[in-house]
């Protein structure tokens, strides 16, 4: 069974494009759990009104992006595990690439073209941009992990999970778990465009707003917590 775990917020303007490329892709024993966390706009309605027996629509009952995956996270019940961002649009092959990939390793993370609001690319490949590859202190000091691109077996989620507190973000703690416990491999093949616009849930994939000081502490909590496990 596959879970495709997708964190929402406001996201009407473009939760249906990344619906409807995802839904034809799993199965009908599969499931797309969306987890919402408070959404005032119209994207609760959008996603009932699919009336499709693989979606559920969760309430995060508490508040903030990390704690909004974790929520959704803990409700998945599939032996593979998908992250999906809300305003993304997957490309056709993305589900059955990574699930033959996921045969030879614990986690996988694809590439993406980062893309405005109407698709045109800003970015032809993430990895190049940000020089995305292997390794625990690589990925330590320089995130490659985007959640968007990241699917992986429930061990993994077993030992990332729950999530510790003041981790910066969730998709680098989970793929910073399987650097060191699991097998990680990347995937030069673009299969996702990744959306950047001014209402992102997520800055992930754009630029740092961390400041130097915020970025060191983050550092510290992500060693703290992982050397613990």
């Amino acid at each position: 069974m596959i879970s495709v775990c997708i964190g929402i917020k406001n996201g009407g303007q473009f939760i249906r494009e990344q619906i409807d490329s995802i839904l034809p892709q799993i199965g009908v024993d599969d499931e797309l759990v969306a987890s919402d966390d408070g959404s005032t706009d119209n994207t609760w309605r959008l996603i009932e009104s699919y009336e499709d027996p693989r979606i559920r629509l969760l309430s995060n009952p508490r508040c903030g992006l990390i704690s909004n995956f974790e929520n959704c996270l803990m409700a998945s019940r599939g032996d593979l595990i998908f992250l999906s961002d809300q305003d993304d649009v997957w490309r056709p092959e993305k589900l059955q690439v990574m699930t033959n990939v996921l045969g030879s390793c614990d986690l996988a993370v694809c590439d993406c073209q980062v893309v405005d609001e109407i698709l045109n690319p800003i970015y032809s490949s993430f990895f190049k941009f940000n020089r995305s590859r292997q390794g625990l202190l690589r990925n330590f000091i320089k995130n490659s992990f985007m959640g968007c691109c990241m699917a992986f077996h429930r061990r993994v989620l077993q030992k990332a999970l729950p999530f510790p507190d003041q981790v910066p973000i969730h998709d680098q703690w989970i793929g910073l778990v399987a650097e060191r416990y699991f097998t990680v491999k990347f995937v030069p093949k673009i299969m996702v465009d990744h959306r950047r616009h001014r209402e992102n849930y997520s800055s992930t994939g754009g630029p740092s707003m961390n400041s130097i000081k915020k970025g060191l502490t983050a550092r510290f909590h992500l060693a703290k917590n992982l050397f613990r496990q």
